[in-house]
């Protein structure tokens, strides 16, 4: 008896292990939490934009009108327009590239003279005087520096602190383009060019030295700018939708292919008075066969019956009064 209880003992423990054991094993709960909608941070919240309009900005497709002007406009910090001469030549090369890609209804470069404020509703306003739907802003920025290097052992002489190149003349600068969409207020994208150059010079004139160095680096970055702005355009102008891409009209024929398909079909009077007319396929003869001749298309108007007789194959009469043969059109 005491044995039948440790047994019965004995399984109900083993029942209960096993059943601890699989529900230690059973597989974890795999489904994939919600994903992270709203912006849980008060102190974000405070800003320009309301919680409901940065949701629609961001849910709005982003692609590029191709129907809207481009306007490029060199601007200085925080994106005001700049007001000095406009000499450095990037913003012109932006321009020719941009207007040679034709993914705008035009481009155009953007005077600062105009009475504008000097924040974001300038630039809105000048894109309305200019009636562009969009501006490249451009900018550039340079840091400079310029140390003793060794050279400068040679200041004790006369002529080595005149004519040594003992010093380092260092300059790193970026140029920018950002583009701007007027209508809504956003940045498409923004690309940078990034420009570095060193040079040992003399003491002299080292400000004229670092603004002409300058100068080379700009000729040199502003095509390598255009090019990406080219890129980046392109990749947005194929992001609008399939129904929304306007269809391309087909070219008018030229007045000098309609005017000559129609002298084609119409000989003029010119050509008939010289004698020269154009026969149809059809007009033309045939000769034992169900084939025309591979006779010329121009036929000049015969000058004689013997000329008319042989131009149209009838038989010539020879001098003893016998008919010569009929000749084939391999013959002719």
């Amino acid at each position: 008896m005491t044995s039948r209880i440790a047994l019965a003992l004995v399984l109900v423990l083993e029942a209960g292990c096993a059943h601890a054991l699989r529900s230690a094993l059973r597989a974890p709960d795999l489904s994939a939490p919600p994903a992270l909608a709203n912006d849980h941070f008060n102190r974000d919240r405070a800003g320009g934009v309301s919680e409901e309009g940065l949701r629609a900005i961001l849910d709005a497709p982003v692609y590029l009108d191709e129907t809207q002007r481009l306007g490029v406009l060199p601007v200085a910090e925080s994106y005001r327009p700049e007001r000095g001469v406009p000499l450095p030549a990037v913003p012109a090369e932006l321009t020719r590239s941009l207007e040679a890609a034709g993914l705008f209804q035009a481009t155009s470069e953007v005077s600062t003279d105009w009475p504008i404020d000097g924040d974001i509703p300038g630039l809105r306003e000048l894109a309305a005087r200019y009636r562009s739907g969009y501006l490249l802003l451009y900018r550039e920025r340079f840091v400079d520096d310029g140390y003793v290097n060794a050279w400068a052992w040679l200041y004790p002489t006369i002529v080595g602190a005149l004519v040594a190149p003992s010093r380092t003349v260092e300059t790193a600068g970026v140029l920018e383009a950002t583009l701007f969409d007027v209508r809504t207020g956003t940045i498409l994208f923004t690309v940078y060019e990034r420009v570095h150059a060193v040079a040992d010079e003399t003491p002299w004139a080292e400000d004229r030295k670092l603004r002409a160095m300058k100068l080379r680096l700009l000729d040199q970055a502003a095509g390598k700018l255009g090019e990406q702005l080219v890129s980046k355009v392109r990749r947005l102008a194929a992001l609008r939708p399939a129904k929304d891409q306007k269809p391309v009209a087909a070219e008018p024929q030229s007045d000098s292919s309609s005017s000559s398909s129609s002298e084609r079909k119409n000989p003029s009077a010119a050509d008939q008075a010289h004698g020269e007319l154009t026969i149809p396929r059809w007009a033309v003869p045939r000769i034992a066969s169900n084939w025309p001749c591979r006779v010329s298309s121009m036929v000049a108007a015969p000058s004689s019956r013997a000329l008319r007789e042989k131009s149209w194959g009838l038989p010539s009469r020879s001098s003893a009064g016998t008919a010569a043969n009929t000749p084939s059109c391999a013959e002719m």
